[in-house]
């Protein structure tokens, strides 16, 4: 069969080309009353031949992408638990690899609760720690990865500026050892969970990904040095292809209320610590982009497709928000409304490393979010992320 279309395809053009041109030369137009049968059958083997090959291309990206095997590390954590739920009922097979540090893995079997029983078969968990070399060749060499989506690490702002080797060390190390082992079992396919840590304190807002990158702490700065890696690699090696995602501060749960974020020790995002505070964990409450964790992980989900669906996709990169600001009182204001309990508030000076106003968010870009495969912005309306993403939270308390 291929012998034959190669035939068809050496021979039928210039078939074709000969049967168009008169005897005397002279130019002619096409006219396909007096073309030859073979001719005519040429031009429609030609159409059907293209047009069956562009929908059979299209069709097997689908197929190859739903069975996909994808590693997420980090996958036990706020935002990982509930893309793998993502992953899983969108028919990809996902493996977890976290060392726990700050979850659960009560978590992960709340994950199979909610896909039930045929999707669990689909997900498997292993404990390790991606620092260590060895839990991660362990990991390649017993089953072949077609991409990877990379949370782990850790990501307080202010713990950074008191520990900045401890993130070097989680964030760094464990980032660079993992991108090494996915080299040595030739897994080149990542989505990486950046940070918009990375904008510092930009000069004018909303920002987009053409701002300068500034980051003022060390956190940001790890995200900033493992962005600049990943470039680095898909320069040396173009088989890579990479999509950074710089999102800002995730609120909300999933809908049935079994999944949420519930952090060890003191919370360093919003929302858990208003929970804590109002179911009187903590004691009292010391304007940025809040964006729903459910469209975080549908975000996360969407990269993950363009890099199967666009051959030329190289290292690029994302903003996850909703174009709009939110401040602190206007989400505990919200929240006493979905919980009907006051909280209490101090206000206090702004955590180490933080920018001047911590007013810095996304633009809402319809068109980058519209090449990520949504129809339209990441992100959900403010009164939604004030309202449903607080629902939610109070739902999984």
């Amino acid at each position: 069969m291929e012998g034959l279309h190669l035939f068809l395809f050496l021979s039928v053009p210039l078939y074709i080309f000969c049967a168009l041109i008169p005897e005397n030369k002279q130019t002619a137009f096409l006219d396909f009353r007096n073309l030859p049968p073979l001719s005519i059958f040429s031009l429609i083997f030609f159409y059907l031949h293209f047009h069956f090959h562009r929908h059979l291309h299209l069709s097997v990206c689908v197929c190859v992408m739903e069975g996909s095997s994808i590693l997420v590390t980090g996958g036990a954590g706020f935002i990982g638990t509930h893309t793998v739920v993502q992953l899983l009922n969108q028919g990809f097979k996902v493996t977890i690899i976290d060392n726990l540090d700050n979850s659960v893995e009560e978590a992960v079997d709340r994950v199979r609760d909610l896909v039930g029983p045929q999707l669990s078969l689909n997900l498997q968990f292993h404990l390790g720690d991606i620092r260590n070399k060895q839990d991660l060749e362990k990991l390649f060499s017993g089953a072949k990865f077609d991409a990877v989506i990379h949370f782990a690490g850790l990501k307080a702002v202010g713990e950074s500026v008191l520990h900045p080797f401890r993130y070097f060390d989680n964030n760094l190390i464990g980032s660079i050892t993992l991108y090494q082992v996915m080299a040595e079992y030739n897994c080149k396919k990542l989505v990486f969970s950046s940070s918009a840590t990375v904008y510092g304190q930009p000069k004018e807002i909303p920002c987009n990904e053409d701002f300068e990158l500034k980051a003022m702490n060390p956190y940001g700065r790890t995200k900033l040095f493992l962005e600049e890696i990943a470039r680095d690699i898909h320069s040396a090696d173009p088989e890579w292809k990479v999509i950074l995602l710089r999102y800002f501060n995730p609120v909300g749960a999933h809908e049935s209320g079994e999944l949420g974020e519930d952090p060890k020790g003191i919370p360093n995002n919003l929302m858990p610590y208003i929970q804590q505070v109002a179911v009187g964990r903590l004691p009292e409450l010391n304007v940025r982009d809040y964006i729903h964790v459910m469209d975080l992980a549908d975000g996360h989900v969407a990269a993950l497709k363009k890099l199967y669906k666009q051959q030329d996709i190289g290292c690029s990169v994302y903003n996850l928000g909703t174009g709009r600001g939110t401040s602190v009182l206007e989400m505990v204001t919200a929240f006493e409304k979905a919980s009907g309990k006051k909280i209490p508030i101090k206000l206090c000076s702004r955590r180490p490393g933080d920018a001047t106003e911590g007013k810095i968010w996304d633009r809402g870009d319809v068109q980058r979010s519209m090449e990520l495969g949504k129809t339209e912005p990441v992100g959900i309306s403010e009164e939604e992320i004030r309202n449903k993403g607080v629902r939610s939270v109070f739902l999984w308390l």
